[in-house]
């Protein structure tokens, strides 16, 4: 792989500059923001007054502790725009979630919101390594999800050349890949090892491709899986972080140099952690729930917002800001098997130690009477399909399982292909207790 670290003036100031330069800016943009939310937006000047909190009780970064938290539920409940800063006219551009578990979460974008955001998203993609005139294959979904359109103008930000493939028709992906020979990639990394499969499949080695980095996001995924995908296609692995209701991908970003955490680009954003029970304000370095308020959104300013992603708060490294852990988990994610805590990411590294196993996997949550049970559905690879080396594979998985996690499960082992494939965000548990 090359040597992607950053050349001499291609940082902007404000990623060298002290700890005590960022708080000053982070405070007097915090205290911007909050006022601008009770001001502007009905929700806020709400939740403010039943707390009994005002703007003006802001005079130290530590002074946030004193505001109420933001939840998804909060955007539910004001839905479409009950939250929103501006006037309607005023937005530039809607965007929504799915909305598969209730109604979607609606968030606005004023002009200077996605000027900002291009620039948190070109940011992100120069720290993976991309540099102006780089060819960005774009495979994120379009549309009302945020990952296509922010990467898609974060890349011309910069100065790239977008190809806007979007999600699907997985065969073509790989066609124009090899003809217009693009050096990133940004994408699931569910979706990026689809790619991988038919790379494949079409008899073409992967190193051979035209990639030298890969910005992943949208889903948690481990240092197990990066060690896959840059094997696999000799390139650099990277990850990217954001959230709808934050902005969009381009929160933060690892440093293609480093790899060692995600740098938050604490200028427009501030990261707390707390404890997911108490709500009590953690420490850098313990972990928590991440929480974050926006420090320069006009449409939708966010404060507080209880991500419900787990991680702690390190040292910067590469960059002055703080960096945040590669997220392990989610606490709605998490799966409470017998007394012990489970994340898709601890089996997901699990699978990665077997040899005879592909990385494509769900995982099935049934009851029998009082008992909750799981089954690991996951793929051999073409080298061990047979009955003998599948037997095989699926006992040392549960070895794995059981000695690492701490719970016995089931595993079926299938052929390749037999596990559902991911265009997006992969769908990792599939939950077919019975309602209560």
């Amino acid at each position: 792989m090359e040597d992607l670290s950053p050349r001499p003036g291609d940082l902007e100031p404000i990623e060298t500059a002290s700890r005590d330069e960022i708080s000053a800016l982070q405070l007097d943009r915090m205290k911007w923001s909050l006022a601008h939310a009770y001001e502007n937006s009905p929700f806020y000047r709400q939740s403010f007054d039943q707390a009994g909190v005002h703007p003006s009780d802001l005079n130290s970064l530590s002074d946030l502790a004193k505001f109420p938290f933001t939840t998804k539920k909060d955007l539910r409940d004001t839905y479409p725009f009950g939250m929103f800063a501006v006037p309607r006219e005023k937005l530039a551009r809607i965007h929504a979630s799915s909305g598969t578990t209730g109604k979607p979460t609606v968030v606005g974008y004023t002009l200077k919101d996605i000027d900002t955001w291009a620039g948190m998203v070109a940011r992100s993609i120069r720290a993976s390594g991309g540099r102006a005139g780089d060819i960005v294959h774009v495979a994120y979904g379009y549309g009302l999800f945020t990952g296509g359109l922010g990467a898609h103008y974060g890349a011309e930000k910069l100065g790239c050349t977008v190809v806007p493939i979007s999600g699907g028709m997985t065969e073509r992906q790989v066609t124009l890949m090899q003809d217009f020979k693009p050096r990133i990639i940004m994408v699931t990394p569910s979706y990026m090892l689809s790619i991988l499969d038919e790379f494949r499949r079409q008899g073409i080695d992967p190193r051979e491709s035209s990639l030298a980095v890969g910005i992943f996001g949208a889903e948690p995924w481990t240092n197990a899986m990066r060690e896959e995908i840059e094997q696999a296609f000799d390139m650099h692995a990277v990850d990217i972080y954001g959230l709808s209701e934050v902005m969009g991908p381009g929160v933060a970003n690892e440093c293609v140099e480093t790899k060692d955490g995600l740098h938050i680009w604490e200028d427009h954003f501030y990261p707390e952690i707390i404890d997911p029970v108490t709500g009590d304000v953690l420490p850098d370095g313990e972990m928590g729930e991440l929480v974050f308020t926006t420090l320069t959104k006009e449409g939708l300013p966010i404060i507080r917002y209880r991500t419900r992603d787990l991680t702690r708060l390190l040292p910067g490294t590469a960059r002055s800001m703080r960096r945040m852990e590669k997220i392990t988990g989610r606490s709605d994610d998490m799966m409470i098997l017998r007394g012990v805590n489970v994340f898709p990411t601890q089996i997901e590294e699990q699978i990665l130690k077997c040899r005879g196993l592909a990385p494509h996997f769900q995982i099935e949550l049934t009851r029998a009477g009082r008992m909750d049970n799981m089954t690991i559905h996951v793929e051999c690879t073409l080298e061990a399909a047979d009955e003998g080396a599948r037997t095989g594979s699926a006992k040392e998985l549960i070895h794995h399982i059981k000695s690492v996690v701490g719970v016995t499960t089931k595993v079926l082992v299938h052929a390749p292909g037999g596990v559902a494939r991911s265009e997006g965000k992969a769908k990792r548990v599939v939950d077919n207790r019975p309602k209560e």
